[in-house]
Order: C-alpha cells, then structure tokens, then sequence
C-alpha cells in the first residue's frame, strides 16, 4: 500500500501570503506524520519564484509553482482548472486549503468536478484505525460532528483560522516543481474586478499577532477609548463581542465570534467579556488568551491561559502604565 499524499493547497495575493495559508500547511505537515505519509504544498498565480522558495524551506516532499498569465488574478474557472489538473498530477489522497473566501467560492466547484463533495471549515481531526476522521461545529459551536470520508481518493477540505498553529510547522528541504496547467481563455467566464472590502475602514483581524477585545464589563461607549489606548500602547488591534457592535459602540467589522471574524493571535486580551459559546468559537484559536473579568466564574476563564479577577477600570489603566513603561 502506497503511502498517503497529502496536499495542501496555500493562498496568496500580490505575492503576500495570506496568514491561514501556513496554518494549512503545518496541519498538512501533521496529517502526514499521523498517516505515515508525505506532505507537499502548492500555490497558484505568477511570477512565484520567491513564494515557491520560502515554502522549499518547509519539511515538504515537492513544492508546486503553479504558474499561468490566468492565474495572475483569481476567477474560480481558472483556479478550478488548474487544481484539477494539479490533483491529478500529484496523485493526492488529501487536498487541504485554509477556510477563506476564496476557496469557499471556487471548492465546491473542484471538488463536484471529481465528483466529491468538501468538508470545509474543519477544526480539528484525529486518525481511528488509519482513517480520517474531521471535526466541524454546528449550531454556532455547540456541538462538535465527526465526518468520516467514503470512496476512492482524493478527499477535500478547508481549515477554519486559528484551529491549526503556523509556529508549529517544521523547517526542512522541499524540492520545487514548476506546474504549467493548459487553460483556455474561453473557459474563464468571468472578469476579475477590485478586490471587495466591507468599507473603507475594514480591517482583517484574522492577520492581526495582538489583539484586545472588549464586552459588555466597559459599561458605556464612552469608556471604549479607554481600551483603545490599551490596544495602542500594545500595538494591536481592537476587537469586540457582539453586543458592543450590535449597540453600535464599535464597527461590526471589528466583531469576533460565529457571526463576526474568526481570529488566532500570538495574544487575544478580552476584556470584559464574559465568554459566551458564540464569541469562544471565533477566538478559541489563539496562541495565548489573557482575560480580564470582575466574575470569577465567567465562561472566558474555562479558555485563558491567564486570568485576572478585578475591575478592568482598575486593571487597565496598570497595563497601559506598564506597556508604555516598557515600549
């Protein structure tokens, strides 16, 4: 029996990484180890040399430069041609990609092109009697399902941020392959247009390294400012539950949770927040988790690596002393 193959398929734009992409790949890494198999990687667009020899850095078997003047900008005929003929190619038993939108709009479409269906948003698996077995969450959270795969090679699936950890991904020798895939211009049916963003102040805090979030604890509006401070002192990024968008206190692309943005950050402070199921799903990811909460029995606790039980209005304005101290 040949050993398993496991490809994973990263994501980059104008030649920038997206950070999820080495999630993918360090999971990709582990399920090889796991199965007793190799792990390859992959990336699509032009001009890929520098991106192809960064990843030949990696503990890969082969790095694949997929490279094509239709690749250049993403439409999901052309990246769709060019991975089915990619998964071919490698003769793959697993293809992995990170859970962003991009490959929420073009998977289905490869996936149904081999006739298989995708699992996406996966968060974590583990191998039962050499099979694979993925985890998803339904119900914002709430209950973990298990999905096993049927049928022959090659199985798909998309990993949702911060489930897998980019720090733990193993340096190493790769190989690099330049893949040139046949596609027609009149198989692309549609045009690229401008990169879409929510608004003019979107921000993308799944790439954020420090994050400070606030709750309901900061009371009123008026005393957001004392967070952001916080945020500035640190050089991160400021972050909310739910109900502090919902009252409009703060963008609701600033929104963490199942109904906002999933993050995984060197560091997440959450202030004032309680921990309620819907806000831990977009969060439970990150390196380290520090929480600031008055109730010492808040759910925010059950997930932090450090605590603190007191007034945030007494705690914050310490932690902002001591961050400009130190900076």
């Amino acid at each position: 029996m040949s050993q398993p193959k496991i490809l994973a398929v990263l994501e980059q734009r104008g030649g920038e990484w997206n950070r999820m992409s080495w999630e993918t790949l360090a999971a990709a890494q582990q399920l090889a180890k796991d199965l007793g198999g190799t792990a390859c990687a992959a990336i699509l667009g032009e001009g890929l040399d520098p991106l192809a020899a960064e990843l030949a850095g990696k503990q890969l078997e082969n790095v694949y430069a997929v490279e094509h003047s239709l690749l250049g900008a993403y439409t999901p005929d052309a990246y769709t041609a060019a991975l089915r003929q990619l998964v071919a190619h490698t003769a793959a038993d697993y293809v992995l990609f990170p859970h962003t939108y991009q490959v929420r709009d073009f998977l289905p479409k490869l996936a149904t092109s081999f006739g298989k269906v995708a699992v996406s948003d996966v968060v974590a698996y583990r191998v039962e009697a050499g099979a694979v077995v993925l985890v998803r969450q339904l119900f914002q959270g709430k209950i973990n399902s298990d999905l096993r795969f049927t049928g022959a090679a090659p199985q798909f699936a998309s990993l949702q941020a911060g489930a897998w950890r980019a720090d733990q991904l193993t340096a190493g020798t790769a190989a690099i392959e330049r893949f040139i895939p046949e596609i027609a211009a009149s198989a692309v049916r549609t045009v690229p247009g401008e990169r879409f963003r929510e608004s003019a102040r979107a921000v993308d805090l799944s790439a954020a390294e420090l994050i400070v979030a606030v709750g309901r604890g900061i009371r009123e509006s008026e005393n957001i400012p004392l967070i952001q401070e916080l945020a500035d002192a640190m050089g991160a990024e400021l972050a909310a539950s739910r109900p502090i968008c919902d009252a409009g206190w703060l963008p609701m692309e600033r929104q963490v949770g199942s109904s906002g943005q999933t993050v995984g950050p060197k560091l997440y402070m959450a202030i004032g927040i309680s921990g309620a199921i819907q806000h831990l799903v977009g969060m439970k990811g990150s390196r380290t988790i520090v929480a600031i909460n008055k109730d010492p029995n808040a759910p925010i606790f059950e997930v932090a690596d450090y605590g603190i039980v007191g007034d945030l209005f007494q705690v914050v304005p310490e932690l902002i002393a001591a961050f400009k101290k130190a900076r």
